[in-house]
Formats: C-alpha cells, sequence, structure tokens
C-alpha cells in the first residue's frame, strides 16, 4: 500500500493500489471509519441499505409505489368502517 501527504486543505489522494483494490474511480463516494487509531477507508455504495438487509430486491414494485397501495387501502378501510 502507499502513503501520501495531507495538503493545507485536509486532502489526501488515495493511491493507485488502494483506488484499484477497492474499486474506487472518479466522482465515487468513500467511507472512513475509524477505531481506535486505525482509519479504514472503503468505497461507499449508495444502497448499503439494500444489500445489507435486502428488503426490497425481490419486490417488483418500488417502495414508495408500495407504500402509496397500503396507505390507500387504510383510507378505503377508515372510510368503511369510520374510523
Amino acid at each position: 500500500m502507499g502513503i501520501a501527504r495531507v495538503t493545507r486543505n485536509f486532502q489526501v489522494t488515495i493511491p493507485k493500489d488502494v483506488r484499484e483494490v477497492q474499486g474506487i474511480k472518479e466522482g465515487d463516494k468513500v467511507l472512513f471509519s475509524v477505531d481506535g487509531s486505525k482509519v479504514e477507508i472503503s468505497k461507499f455504495k449508495n444502497n448499503f441499505v439494500e444489500e445489507a438487509f435486502g428488503a426490497w430486491k425481490s419486490k417488483v414494485e418500488p417502495g414508495t409505489n408500495y407504500v402509496k397501495k397500503i396507505r390507500s387501502e387504510w383510507k378505503i378501510r377508515n372510510d368503511k368502517f369510520n374510523l
């Protein structure tokens, strides 16, 4: 792995071998994790919650459409039973 210098604006260039291992490209976001005096850097994935839990992976419709459908069903029940 490489060594990088911190600029006066606290910017660091990620060494090429680290970028290649992590698959980091221009425009990507990176995540810094601190554990005591150790700092780890990894590529940030925007859909990390979906990957971690897989809640919506098997759903055909987007989550927003599902929520709208459930809300409309509750409105029908409320109107029917005068709740």
